[in-house]
């Protein structure tokens, strides 16, 4: 194993360390959250030392770059997760790698997965995700603009949404934070009785690397860690 290899390896352990003492702290089982590795500031080689790690559900931001990492020898195994804001032009060649999109913020981009799904004979799943924290350069649904889709999905057979996602704001503190992923959490609890049945809000994808702790005691059953698990080696 490479210096490198051993680096993140160690990385990894004290994450899924400091996630199981979050979840006992907020009195939830650590089984009940499950990590992204984010693979975006890294190359094949540190991505696949997370696979050797066993550590097999990997996320990307950018289409291009899941892409291409999806397409490495090395990384066959990958489970692969889209979180960050997907076009609908990339949509078809996005479906054919992921597992889920964590990143859906509008009908016509539900729309399009669905029509990529059907020609693809598979059902997908994803995120919806709300813009929780205000900040005008991030993508995501208004609450209000979720209420106004969830009716709408019932149309839609080749997409299963399993729930939310957000993001804490650029700036603030830790309060500002836990204040983000609570409201998604109340947001979600007010919402699920106007879901269509296909609709199951169980997911809720929250928190990164400088604050993945506070979403867990949140409720977060998604945590997308990056830059964390390659301290020592970017």
């Amino acid at each position: 194993m490479s210096d490198s290899a051993a680096r993140i390896a160690d990385n990894l352990v004290r994450v899924r360390e400091r996630m199981a003492d979050a979840a006992v702290r907020a009195s939830r089982r650590p089984d009940e959250v499950q990590l992204v590795a984010v693979t975006k500031y890294v190359g094949p080689a540190e991505a696949a030392a997370l696979l050797t790690a066993e550590c097999p559900q990997l996320g990307e931001s950018r289409p291009q770059q899941l892409w291409d990492k999806a397409a490495e020898p090395s990384l066959t195994d990958a489970r692969w997760h889209m979180v960050g804001h997907l076009q609908r032009n990339k949509v078809r060649r996005t479906l054919q790698l992921v597992e889920l999109i964590h990143s859906v913020d509008s009908l016509r981009l539900v729309k399009a997965i669905d029509n990529g799904a059907s020609e693809l004979g598979k059902r997908m799943r994803v995120l919806l995700e709300v813009n929780c924290s205000g900040d005008v350069e991030k993508h995501g649904l208004t609450a209000d603009g979720l209420k106004e889709l969830l009716p709408q999905l019932a149309t839609f057979s080749h997409v299963e949404v399993c729930g939310l996602m957000t993001m804490a704001a650029r700036v603030g503190d830790d309060r500002v934070a836990a204040e983000n992923f609570a409201a998604l959490r109340h947001l979600r609890d007010a919402v699920r009785g106007e879901c269509p049945p296909q609709v199951r809000l169980t997911e809720l994808s929250m928190g990164m690397s400088h604050d993945f702790e506070i979403a867990i005691r949140e409720g977060a059953t998604l945590v997308r860690v990056g830059s964390l698990l390659f301290e020592g080696i970017l």
